[in-house]
């Protein structure tokens, strides 16, 4: 589709050329035979339509369509040709303006081209997927992935949004899909594959078919929930008549072969245990054969909706051939473990069953008898044989089923009714031990419900029951009230023993042994023919209702005192001293002081929660004893309870204080200094590392002490034990004796020693460094200066001498003058200072000397002159 292009030449200016008369008509002609080519392709491609009935047939078109005016539109865009229209413009306007209206079309029909070929490409990967790819993709994926994609072409092409150009789209996908499952279900080879890949493929043709539209309605939310004004309202009738009549015959054909399976897998091998004729065996296998015949040699297409009335009638000679045999072989099949309706009992569910199974076949007979020509044929008189033999078969296995029931019924029943209420799961004639000692459990046969059950249903069936069954169905209600009411205060019963701990089951001893006492004679006394089992449950529910109350009464105050020893433990008995102007430290004795005064004031809180505990023990008593003097033999066991707890509390207080105590020693921010001093003849640290072993063992040993605020109590009782005069002294017993002997104390104690002592060494090793100035205080300086005068030496000696000590005292100025060590500051100022000082001594006692001995040269000078 090349245009002619023009043989005069343009190399001119368009205004000088639009003034030639030969060029102007030379380009006229041209562009008429633009225009008429143009023209020519445009009714062409306007008249093409897609060849084939799939979607990817007209991405096909719209592909070359776009390929055609492509080429036209890139020619018009060329140079000469654009020149060629300015020239025709300037020169005869209205010559150029059919030109221009065609032209305009070809713009309009190439963008339209181009749009609809761009976004129908993002569709071909899955549509050549939906054609031949596997058929889980299809169902999981592809068709998913398609309408959506759909669904953006709908949103941002601006032609494949209308539904004159979307509905024959979709129109032609859904021939796609049916296609698809044509290729699937291939009948002339389906009926010759195995069942059970029969079955597959039958099932991944209809899951397809049934993608597709679930698909799209799911797409056609989407749209509108996207915001899009246009929504998706097409006639669904076009789309879907024809795959949702496919989805129908699919599952048809699905359950032929389900049927067929069922023959060949368990009729057959069931008659051929019993049956001493291999030749009927195989007489029947040819029949299930010549059954499902009729489908492998149809004329005609089950699809097609044309064909329904064909189909359906075959599908009705098929359910009649096979419905006699398929009811045989289940009610054979199930005769031990019948299938139930929901609710059913086992015995009046077997016999519904079995007379579900009569009416089904009953049903097939009596349509048989309508056709009076198809019960006079052989198969005819077959099929009524067989159906006469399963109703007898029927018959005699529900009246069997009846009878045995009924027997099981009058015999069991009244022993049932004989049981007692509870049983207990332990013996209630000892001693209590714990608090799960005794268990109760509901003594209640679920087949007693059971026989309730199967009285209604036998009553619905129109079988008679026994009289005893029917009184007991009845009172139906009335037992599922009890058992209720029983299981419920049970339920209760457990959850309250196991809300109390040992003590306080024994602290309630009292109370709980005469809820046993009322509740053993649910296992001894009350039977459920019994007439008091109302009057049982309610006195029951009473007695645990007065203990619950008591329990909880108990529970809120055990809760105040586990306050009070939370308190207790959690309390810090190590707080110390903010640093001062944020780097000065407090010293040794003034920080150790200041823990020790902070222990002593939080000491007056501690005792007095310890001694909030006792009053709250006498209003347990009060309330469990009627008594309130602290010294109830009835809570001789509680009290003790609760010291021990009182015991461990204070034990932890006392390790997770000296624990936090030590990791504060071990961790690197310093809390109090220490100072380097020189002290003749060596360095020593100030205090020195004896005295705050000892600051630290005393701060320990305050720490454990602090348990000697804590009284104890006198046996059995909740009352602080007075001060007791031994050999000449008032003693008053405490925790500290047990505590401090306590292994995890002194462990930790041991720990603290240990890491302090080896601070300590560390800081003293950390000095010897300054040992190489030890000269400088060590030296006897009068005999070094007197040996020196005596050498006479020159001033350069001194001056060597002078630089050396002036080079000590500038290093030492350059020191690091703190040195932080865990908890520890030590300050090398004092240090540093002494050691300067010592070295400008020494500088002033040289310079004293170098002074004498010049003035001595001096003077001697002097005289010489003053005698020459």
């Amino acid at each position: 589709l090349e245009l002619e292009m023009p043989t005069v030449n343009l190399d001119r200016e368009v205004s000088i050329l639009a003034t030639v008369p030969v060029v102007v008509q030379s380009l006229k002609r041209c562009a008429v035979t633009w225009q008429k080519v143009i023209s020519r392709v445009l009714e062409e491609q306007l008249k093409r339509v897609p060849q084939g009935h799939g979607p990817l047939a007209e991405i096909d078109l719209w592909r070359e369509k776009n390929a055609t005016l492509s080429a036209l539109t890139e020619q018009i865009k060329l140079p000469v040709v654009q020149k060629v229209l300015e020239i025709l413009q300037k020169a005869e306007p209205k010559f150029t303006g059919d030109l221009q209206i065609v032209l305009s079309d070809l713009r309009k029909h190439h963008m339209e081209a181009q749009d609809s070929a761009k976004f129908l490409s993002t569709l071909e990967r899955h549509l050549k997927n939906l054609s031949a790819g596997p058929g889980v993709d299809v169902i999981s994926s592809t068709i998913p992935s398609l309408l959506n994609a759909l669904r953006l072409v709908w949103i941002l092409s601006r032609c494949y949004n209308k539904d004159e150009r979307m509905v024959p789209f979709l129109e032609r996908i859904s021939w796609e899909v049916s296609t698809r499952a044509r290729t699937v279900v291939h009948l002339q080879t389906l009926f010759k594959q195995d069942i059970a890949a029969a079955k597959k493929k039958i099932t991944e043709a209809k899951n397809t078919l049934e993608q597709w539209k679930k698909c799209y309605f799911t797409t056609c939310i989407r749209v509108e929930e996207s915001g899009s004004k246009r929504y998706w309202k097409f006639d669904v009738k076009r789309l879907f008549e024809k795959t949702d009549y496919m989805v129908l015959i699919c599952q048809d054909l699905y359950d032929i072969f389900q049927v067929t399976e069922e023959l060949y897998n368990i009729f057959i091998p069931e008659l051929t245990t019993v049956t001493e004729n291999p030749k009927a065996v195989d007489e029947l296998r040819r029949e299930v054969n010549v059954i499902i015949s009729p489908m492998e040699d149809l004329t005609f297409d089950p699809f097609s909706m044309e064909t329904a009335r064909d189909w359906a009638f075959v599908m009705e000679e098929f359910r009649e051939d096979v419905t006699v045999e398929i009811v045989q072989q289940i009610f054979v099949q199930n005769l031990k473990d019948p299938p139930r309706y929901k609710n059913h009992p086992p015995v009046a569910g077997a016999i519904s069953w079995s007379r579900s199974l009569s009416q089904r076949i009953q049903h097939t007979i009596t349509h048989l008898q309508g056709e009076e020509e198809l019960l006079a044929s052989e198969r005819g008189k077959e099929v009524t044989q067989i159906y006469l033999q399963v109703v007898k078969k029927m018959e005699e296995y529900e009246n069997q089923k009846y009878c045995q029931w009924r027997e099981r019924t009058e015999h069991v029943l009244p022993l049932l009714l004989k049981d007692t209420l509870l049983t207990v799961t332990s013996a209630t004639e000892e001693p209590i031990t714990t608090k799960k000692s005794v268990c109760f459990t509901l003594n209640f046969s679920p087949e007693i419900l059971e026989i309730i059950a199967e009285t209604k249903y036998m009553e619905q069936l129109g079988l008679p029951v026994p009289e005893m069954a029917r009184y007991m169905a009845l009172q139906e209600e009335k037992y599922l009230g009890y058992t209720n009411k029983l299981k419920a205060m049970l339920d209760r019963y457990h959850k309250l023993m196991n809300m109390m701990n040992e003590a306080e089951t024994k602290l309630l001893d009292q109370y709980v042994q005469e809820l046993w006492r009322i509740l053993k004679s649910g296992q001894k006394r009350f039977t459920w023919k019994s007439v008091g089992i109302g009057e049982f449950i309610l006195q029951c529910t009473q007695t645990i209702g007065k203990l619950e109350l008591l329990v909880h009464q108990v529970h809120n105050i055990s809760e105040d005192i586990d306050i009070k020893l939370r308190s207790i433990e959690s309390t810090n008995l190590f707080k110390f001293p903010h640093s001062k102007n944020g780097d000065k430290h407090p010293g040794a004795k003034e920080f150790f002081d200041y823990v020790k005064c902070e222990q002593a004031k939080q000491v007056e809180q501690l005792v007095r929660n310890y001694s909030a505990i006792p009053p709250l023990l006498i209003e347990v008593e009060r309330r469990v004893a009627s008594t309130n003097s602290g010294k109830s033999p009835k809570l001789a066991s509680y009290y003790a309870y609760w010291e021990n707890r009182i015991y461990q509390v204070l034990t932890q207080l006392i390790v997770k204080n000296l624990q936090a105590f030590n990791a504060t020693i071990v961790a690197n921010v310093p809390l109090l200094q220490i100072e380097a001093v020189l002290s003749v003849p060596g360095i020593t640290l100030q205090p020195n590392a004896s005295e705050i072993e000892k600051m630290t063992a005393q701060c320990i040993q305050d720490c454990v002490e602090v348990t000697k605020h804590f009284t104890r109590w006198m046996h059995g009782t909740c009352i602080e034990c007075p001060p007791q005069h031994v050999m000449a002294e008032e003693v008053t017993f405490s925790f500290y004796r047990d505590i401090s002997q306590s292994p995890l104390i002194i462990e930790q104690t041991a720990l603290i020693t240990q890491n302090v002592h080896k601070l300590l060494a560390s800081l003293n090793k950390c000095l010897n460094q300054w040992k190489k100035y030890d000269l400088l205080w060590k030296s006897d300086r009068d005999a070094v200066l007197g040996r020196l005068a005596a050498e006479k030496p020159s001033c350069v000696i001194f001056d060597e001498q002078l630089q050396f000590y002036m080079k000590v005292s500038q290093e030492v100025t350059q020191q690091p003058l703190i040195k932080d060590e865990q908890f520890i500051r030590l300050q090398l100022a004092p240090l540093a200072s002494a050691v300067q000082e010592n070295a400008k001594s020494w500088m002033m006692s040289l310079g004293k000397l170098l002074n004498e001995l010049v003035r001595e040269d001096l003077f001697s000078l002097r005289d010489e002159i003053q005698v020459g």
